[in-house]
């Protein structure tokens, strides 16, 4: 009898400023996976939050358009059921009927709510397996200044920076720039706490170009990163596995627009992508060991990107980010770094799949019932 292939659920889109960099991870994995192994399904979810299914949600999104039936995923214990949906007997009502049960979801929603831990959430309510980092690992990773903290206390190496909120900002603009000004030098690099792909940073040579880059990253969040900026090469590595994760080859990006901002990785194209890094072995050794204590220090699972600054007059490496979905495109370095180590693109998104169930059935042995 010929094995049933899973039923694996593709999750992308989103209320992220990254939704349209998830459209193109969705559609780079829907045509990679293998469709002999498994039987797939597509679950859109619209810029206003909107679960979308039907024959093509990844169309729909793409158009813009959401008249497609609406699903959601809900918490059915062991089963992982889609729901949809559907006009009920009374007029102008709504009720849930079951579509199809997943084995394994992959959820591909960058940024704000699907990689800070709420899809992670769900997910676990529904007791369904899904690729990648938890909540824990999520939300702590998503978080720029939480994660600053966090590696810092590990004792990784990060950057001198401040964490601003908006509310801060917009009450004393002057006072929050002249604080900046106090405790780090120019240049500065303005980020948005809780956005990835770039979107909303900018660079800072002078209090006029702070005071814009701090407005430019409240537009996207509330909590803001002021980070202190070096000549630096940038260093990429991407880590697979749960327990026990593994580090691939290690890339650098030289961007040649200054710096890799969200037009360099997913509209030009033409930023120069060296794999492997012409680094020293030592180097390249340590960075691949600092980006698997980085994966464990926040409990990460399944995949992530860590993301490097190498000082270039001191060869010293800082911790930069940890990307716990990192981008499927086809320009994207997380599937370039494991093809250069002999990982190919179908291969790997087999191995997440397999960890994704490994990982369910080691949450399964945890009790849940306490009696006295």
């Amino acid at each position: 009898m010929a094995k049933a292939r899973l039923m694996v659920g593709i999750i992308f889109g989103g209320r992220s400023g990254e939704h349209a960099v998830s459209l193109m991870s969705a559609r780079s994995v829907a045509q990679a996976i293998d469709r002999n192994k498994y039987d797939v399904t597509m679950i859109g979810i619209s810029k206003a939050g909107q679960w979308i299914g039907g024959d093509d949600p990844l169309r729909e999104l793409e158009q813009g358009g959401y008249d497609a039936p609406g699903r959601a995923l809900l918490g059915a214990p062991r089963h992982g059921e889609l729901m949809s949906l559907s006009p009920a007997v009374v007029p102008g009502e709504l009720r849930l009927a079951p579509v199809t049960e997943l084995d394994v979801v992959f959820p591909l929603v960058h940024g704000t709510y699907g990689e800070d831990g709420a899809l992670q959430g769900l997910f676990e309510m529904a007791d369904v397996a899904y690729v990648g980092a938890g909540v824990v690992g999520s939300a702590l990773s998503m978080d720029k200044g939480i994660f600053k903290s966090v590696m810092s206390a590990a004792g990784l190496p990060v950057l001198p920076h401040l964490l601003i909120s908006r509310a801060q900002f917009a009450e004393q603009p002057d006072q929050i720039v002249a604080q900046c000004e106090a405790a780090l030098h120019y240049p500065l690099f303005v980020k948005p706490a809780n956005l990835g792909s770039s979107v909303g940073i900018s660079r800072a040579d002078d209090a006029a170009g702070l005071h814009s880059a701090l407005v430019e990253a409240a537009r996207w969040d509330r909590r803001l990163v002021v980070e202190q900026g070096i000549d630096a090469r940038e260093i990429e590595v991407s880590v697979l596995g749960n327990d026990m994760p593994q580090a691939s080859t290690v890339g650098e990006i030289r961007p040649r627009r200054g710096f890799y901002d969200y037009i360099a990785k997913y509209v030009s194209g033409d930023s120069e992508l060296l794999i492997p890094a012409p680094l020293s072995p030592e180097l390249t050794e340590r960075a691949q060991a600092l980006a698997v204590e980085a994966f464990k220090a926040v409990d990460c699972a399944g995949m992530a990107r860590v993301d490097f600054l190498l000082d270039k007059s001191t060869e010293q490496l800082w911790l930069n980010e940890l990307n716990t979905i990192p981008g499927f495109t086809e320009i994207s370095m997380y599937p370039k770094l494991w093809a250069a180590a002999g990982v190919g693109y179908p291969e790997l998104i087999d191995r997440l799949i397999e960890l994704a169930l490994e990982r369910k059935a080691d949450r399964d042995r945890t009790e849940h019932t306490f009696e006295v």
